[in-house]
């Protein structure tokens, strides 16, 4: 699918197999003694060549670097590899430690780096895939498939919402549709905006022109990078990432697909910055997307009378790059971070 587009000024715009069986019948005997005759030289071929193969691949292998960034930076790589090789119950489970509020209608979880949430060309696995394993995980084998209630891209983390039956996921989804549901995201972006907080109102064309709105607002910043709060008031695929990048010249850290207006290529870095990231810049392509759906609110469901405000901490590595890039959080998202580094979360 192409990528969403911008404008500042307005829209973008056979055999049948007969002949083989007296030919079977006729070689079949001396075949089959053949074979078991030479079965344990074969046994030794194939073992030797195994191992072998993996004697290759093991050379083949990355070698680990002695720079601490560099080292997470191929771990964060090897773990969005990972989680498409999983067996599902793993990744489920995996989720189940992730679950930061559940009800009789809905479950949230914290969606992790790299995982997509729906299947397509080249996705061996996704959240879709094992939402009938976490329901019964949860709730026992009799369980029905939990539903999703919204969506987030593969390379953003944070608050997803799910539901435990397909009406309430279609109130959920009429909320996110009509507006009512604040959404909050954090992100590190390249660059600082000017001026430190307003709204982004540029429309993204896909397959036509879509109003899109996005307030923003630094909460952080150093002359060369930003932490800033995103609402998007509009939800058109990718919007965060094209009015950071076109919008306002400051491209989200890690978005190697909207940094460069001309082409489709890793995220240039200033001199300055991998310095701080402690990264040279044909590392730069590894560096992951620094986008976290930080809070959702949503209206009171149900018979509930009071609205759902659903809270997600930061991933480690978002926070590994705070540090590097001397990016303060507000007092009471750094003791939530502090406690969540104790505890080995995320």
């Amino acid at each position: 699918m192409a990528a969403p587009r911008w404008s500042a000024s307005g829209p973008w715009i056979r055999g049948n197999g007969q002949g083989f069986g007296s030919l079977f019948t006729l070689v079949s005997k001396p075949f089959c003694s053949a074979a078991a005759a030479s079965t344990g030289i074969n046994a030794q071929r194939l073992a030797e060549r195994l191992r072998a193969q993996k004697r290759e691949q093991d050379t083949k292998k990355e070698p680990v670097s002695t720079n601490a960034v560099q080292r997470r930076v191929q771990e964060i790589v090897r773990f969005t590899r990972q989680l498409q090789r999983v067996h599902p119950n793993v990744l489920a489970k995996a989720l189940t430690r992730g679950i930061l509020h559940q009800d009789k209608n809905l479950v949230v979880i914290n969606k992790p780096y790299g995982l997509p949430v729906h299947g397509g060309p080249g996705v061996q696995l996704c959240i879709t895939d094992v939402l009938p394993i976490l329901a019964k995980m949860l709730h026992g084998h009799k369980a029905e498939p939990l539903h999703l209630c919204h969506r987030l891209d593969k390379e953003t983390t944070g608050v997803m919402v799910l539901a435990w039956d397909k009406d309430m996921a279609h109130q959920v989804q009429e909320l996110f549709r009509t507006r009512q549901v604040v959404k909050k995201y954090w992100a590190i972006t390249v660059r600082v905006p000017m001026p430190s907080a307003g709204v982004v109102d540029i429309p993204i064309v896909e397959k036509e022109a879509q109003v899109a709105v996005t307030q923003y607002q630094v909460l952080s910043s150093t002359l060369s990078s930003a932490l800033l709060e995103l609402q998007p008031i509009t939800g058109i695929k990718h919007q965060l990432r094209v009015h950071l990048s076109f919008g306002l010249d400051c491209p989200i850290l890690g978005d190697h697909k909207y940094s460069d207006w001309n082409r489709l290529a890793p995220q240039k870095l200033s001199v300055g910055t991998l310095k701080k990231l402690g990264l040279e810049q044909s590392k730069a392509r590894y560096i992951p997307l620094h986008l976290h759906a930080r809070q959702l609110i949503l209206p009171a469901l149900g018979s509930g009378k009071e609205e759902l405000n659903l809270v997600c901490k930061l991933p480690r590595f978002f926070v590994h790059s705070l540090h590097r890039l001397h990016l303060e959080m507000p007092n009471q998202d750094q003791n939530e971070n502090n406690e969540a580094k104790c505890l080995g979360a995320q």
